[in-house]
């Protein structure tokens, strides 16, 4: 299976929501919420688990649907936020600054950009 990388550099393809869904497998499912709901104090349900991945137009679970960095980036029409001229705008460092990786993802693409 081929990377997918969303808008803020969260590697989509590696989401045990995107592999429940692209599997149809309803135990990863569960396992899923259940990780979740441990970890984060989500309460989604096991089939509220549907995701495409943040850049398709298909499904998207819990915050993805609303995500601003994800919906500047569809209206921007970029591959993902390495791509934007305006890298790294306040939207996006509000996530970046929580995640280490995704930044680490995005700066990696904006390298072979060069």
């Amino acid at each position: 299976m081929a990377r997918l990388i969303g808008y803020c550099g969260l590697i989509c393809t590696d989401c045990p929501a995107y592999v429940a869904t692209q599997k149809n497998d309803d135990g990863l499912r569960k396992e899923t919420s259940d990780m979740w709901a441990k970890r984060y104090g989500n309460a989604l349900k096991p089939e509220d688990i549907n995701c495409d991945g943040c850049v398709s137009a298909g499904r998207h679970v819990g915050h993805c649907s609303v995500c601003e960095v994800r919906l500047c980036g569809q209206e921007k029409g970029v591959v993902n936020c390495a791509y934007c001229r305006e890298y790294a705008c306040a939207k996006l460092d509000k996530y970046l600054h929580m995640s280490p990786v995704m930044k680490a993802n995005l700066e990696e693409i904006r390298k072979g950009l060069k």
